[in-house]
């Protein structure tokens, strides 16, 4: 219901069949790549083909609901395989919804500081399973340990805690859910205090750039011990669910509704051509997040930098 009225919402504003402001309309997600890459789709589209752009706030499944109705139009950057429920259903099954196949790669693991490391002895992801290692990290005097599986609504959260219930630490762990922010702000104090943390840690992100982190070791990625659901796919979904080893390789695309195939086509093809690459995102990261730049300031900047780039999306 809640999704539903969120959506009926947009469409009041701006969806299908109504008479709207703008021309295109891109759903931003809570993390910092995908903020970035809207402000540069929005730019390059306003500039480049003369539309009205609209960014709007939205979690996954929101976007991709609305992309359906065409209520909106363009999600920037989905996690693959961590949306792979949302891309089966929208693009697979219901063919509303398409994808640019140029990926930005991407990983997922676990982290701790090399400080942390050297302090504890943590070599492994199993090695939080033990309770004398767990309660190394335990900052709440409960006898287990914390650690930051993610924020509330990201589909990797839900990954971490299946991933946490097969490997067992989240007999030995408190799995905490928190926006990215305040859990940057617990590694922050830790290193300034000198205390252990772990966490879960991405790339593209600047925590790389900010922090000394170790990604612990785990078993390669196994098909086999993967069977991963989510919420919407099952509301059994964490005891139907299994991951007992590292994540596959991550790739982020862009989708975008098949309404802007009619309405906007030439939107729709350089949605469809758009290229970006794992370093490019990291320095949009490090510029928004670390250096604290105004995102349309840098999106307009960075579109005035690499008109190369862009042109290349039009063709």
């Amino acid at each position: 219901m809640k999704i539903k009225t969120l959506i009926a919402a947009v469409a009041l504003s701006g969806g299908a069949g109504a008479v709207v402001a703008d021309d295109v309309i891109i759903g931003v997600p809570n993390w910092a790549s995908v903020r970035g890459t809207a402000h540069i789709l929005k730019v390059a589209l306003e500039e480049n083909l003369g539309l009205s752009v609209e960014l709007q706030n939205g979690t996954n499944p929101v976007i991709f609901e609305a992309m359906d109705s065409g209520a909106m139009h363009v999600h920037p950057e989905v996690w693959l395989p961590n949306q792979q429920n949302l891309f089966d259903t929208f693009v697979m099954e219901k063919g509303t919804v398409a994808y640019n196949p140029n990926a930005v790669l991407a990983e997922q693991h676990i982290c701790v500081t090399k400080d942390t490391q050297e302090r504890t002895g943590i070599v492994s992801l199993s090695d939080l399973t033990d309770p004398a290692v767990a309660s190394q990290f335990d900052t709440d005097g409960d006898g287990k340990g914390e650690v930051w599986i993610g924020a509330a609504g990201w589909a990797s959260t839900n990954v971490e805690k299946i991933r946490a219930k097969t490997y067992g630490y989240a007999e030995t762990m408190n799995l905490m859910e928190m926006d990215e922010t305040l859990a940057l702000a617990q590694v922050d104090n830790a290193v300034a205090q000198g205390e252990n943390i772990v966490t879960y840690c991405y790339t593209p992100h600047h925590m790389f750039s900010l922090y000394d982190l170790v990604k612990l070791e785990e078993p390669a990625y196994d098909a086999a011990q993967w069977d991963v659901k989510q919420p919407t796919d099952d509301p059994n979904w964490l005891e139907n669910s299994m991951a007992g080893t590292a994540w596959d390789s991550t790739k982020l695309h862009i989708f975008y509704s098949k309404t802007l195939e009619e309405q906007h086509p030439a939107a729709a093809a350089m949605l469809a051509n758009a290229k970006l690459n794992t370093e490019q995102i990291n320095a949009v990261v490090y510029a928004l997040s670390v250096e604290g730049m105004d995102p349309d300031e840098f999106a307009r900047k960075w579109v005035a930098e690499n008109s190369d780039i862009v042109d290349s999306w039009m063709n």
